[in-house]
C-alpha cells in the first residue's frame, strides 16, 4: 500500500466514528432534590448519564457527579458516553430522559477561575476608547497606540509582521457564576450595568507554557459567558480602571447553558455570535474577528500560570456594548439579555433590581 493510500485509510478510521456519532453536549442539572450530569441532545432533552450508564449494556465506569471530574476522566468515559449518546438518540433510554423545560439547568460547571480577555475585538476596542476620550470611565488597554508593539520577553514574544496588540488579560471569581434563566442583580446604587457575549473555552488538563499549535490539545469544550460589567466607576479614577469593581459583583457571569465537547465544534473561530436585550439585537458578530483566537490566548496565559482542567477563558466582547453608544443604554430591571453563539447555544437571563 503505498503512502497516500495509508494517509487515506488512516484518515478515514479516525474521523468516522466522530462523523458518525450523536453530538450531544453536557450539563448539571437538579431534579427532585437531586443534582447530577445530564447528556444534552437537540438542546431539548436531558439524559441522566448515570441513570444511563446504570441501564445500558456493556462496560458500566463510575460516573462522577462533579463535571471537572468528568473533564479529567474524559477520555475514559468518551467511549461510554457517546455510546450513551447514540442509545438515547434512538429512544433506548426514554426512562432515563427528560425534557430540558421539566429540570432545573445549573451552571454546566463551578470554575477554579475565570480569564477573560478584555478589548479582543477590534471594533469593541475602537467603541471603547471613543467611550474614553468623550470623558465616560477610565482607562482601557491601548488601542493602535505604536505601530508595532513590544513583545512581553518570557511570555509573549512577537512574530516578525505581527502589528496586533499584546494580549490582556483579567479575571473573575467563581462567585460571580449563575445559570441560565438565573438573574443578574444589580446591585445598590450601581446601575450602569453593560452586557457582552463571549465564547469561553473550558480547559481540559493541566496547561503549562503551552504554544498556540498545541492549545487545541488542551481545550475539553466550550460554552458561552456573559461578561456583565458595571460601568459606573469608583470616583476616584485611581489606577485607571478597576477591574475587580467592574467585573467581579455577585451574578456577574452568566454561564452555560452547557458544554460542548470540542470535537463537536467544526470551528471555534467562525461562529456568529449575537445579544439581544429585551427583543433588540444589541451585538451581532462572529468570533472570527477575534484580535487574538483561543488558541493564542491560551498561549498566552499558560506563560504566566498554569491553567487547570475546569478553568474557563472568555475570549472577550464584540462591539455593541450599551456604554460605548452615542446616548449609552444599560441594563435595566425588567430586561432580559439573550446571549446566543451558533453551535454552542443560548444563554438567558432576567435583570433584577432588589431593591
Amino acid at each position: 500500500m503505498n503512502r497516500f493510500a495509508l494517509a487515506l485509510v488512516s484518515a478515514l478510521l479516525f474521523s468516522s466514528p466522530l462523523l458518525a456519532q450523536q453530538p450531544f453536549k453536557l450539563g448539571t442539572f437538579e431534579d427532585a432534590g437531586e443534582t447530577y450530569l445530564g447528556l444534552v441532545l437537540d438542546d431539548t432533552q436531558v439524559v441522566h448519564i448515570s441513570q444511563a450508564n446504570n441501564a445500558l449494556a456493556g462496560v458500566k465506569p463510575p460516573i462522577p457527579t462533579d463535571m471537572t471530574d468528568l473533564i479529567v476522566r474524559y477520555g475514559e468515559l468518551q467511549p461510554r458516553l457517546y455510546a450513551i449518546a447514540e442509545a438515547a438518540a434512538a429512544g433506548t433510554l426514554a426512562g432515563q430522559t427528560k425534557d430540558v423545560s421539566d429540570v432545573n439547568t445549573r451552571p454546566p460547571l463551578t470554575p477554579n477561575i475565570i480569564y477573560n480577555a478584555a478589548s479582543n475585538y477590534s471594533l469593541h476596542a475602537a467603541e471603547m476608547a471613543r467611550r474614553t476620550a468623550a470623558g465616560r470611565g477610565g482607562a482601557t488597554p491601548p488601542v493602535d497606540e505604536t505601530p508595532v508593539p513590544d513583545p512581553i520577553p518570557g511570555i509573549w514574544e512577537r512574530e516578525s509582521g505581527d502589528t496586533r496588540q499584546n494580549p490582556y488579560i483579567f479575571l473573575k471569581q467563581a462567585s460571580t457564576v449563575v445559570a441560565d434563566g438565573e438573574a443578574i442583580q444589580v446591585p445598590p446604587q450601581r446601575h450602569e450595568l453593560d452586557w457582552e457575549c463571549e465564547l469561553a473555552a473550558v480547559i481540559g488538563r493541566p496547561a503549562h507554557r503551552v504554544m498556540a499549535a498545541d492549545a487545541e490539545d488542551y481545550i475539553f469544550g466550550y460554552t458561552l459567558e456573559n461578561d456583565v460589567s458595571d460601568r459606573g466607576g469608583r470616583g476616584d479614577g485611581r489606577m485607571g480602571t478597576d477591574w475587580f469593581l467592574q467585573k467581579n459583583h455577585d451574578t456577574f457571569a452568566p454561564l452555560g447553558p452547557f458544554i460542548v465537547p470540542k470535537e463537536f465544534v467544526a470551528d471555534p473561530h467562525n461562529l456568529t455570535q449575537t445579544l439581544t436585550l429585551s427583543g433588540t439585537v444589541m451585538q451581532d458578530s462572529n468570533t472570527g474577528f477575534m484580535t487574538h483566537n483561543t488558541f493564542d490566548m491560551l498561549q498566552y496565559v499558560s506563560h504566566i500560570t498554569t491553567m487547570q482542567p475546569g478553568d474557563v477563558f472568555a475570549m472577550g466582547s464584540p462591539s455593541g456594548v450599551g456604554t460605548a453608544r452615542e446616548t449609552p443604554i444599560y441594563m435595566k430591571h425588567g430586561d432580559t439579555a439573550v446571549c446566543s453563539i451558533d453551535t454552542i447555544g443560548t444563554l438567558t437571563n432576567p435583570v433584577v433590581d432588589p431593591s
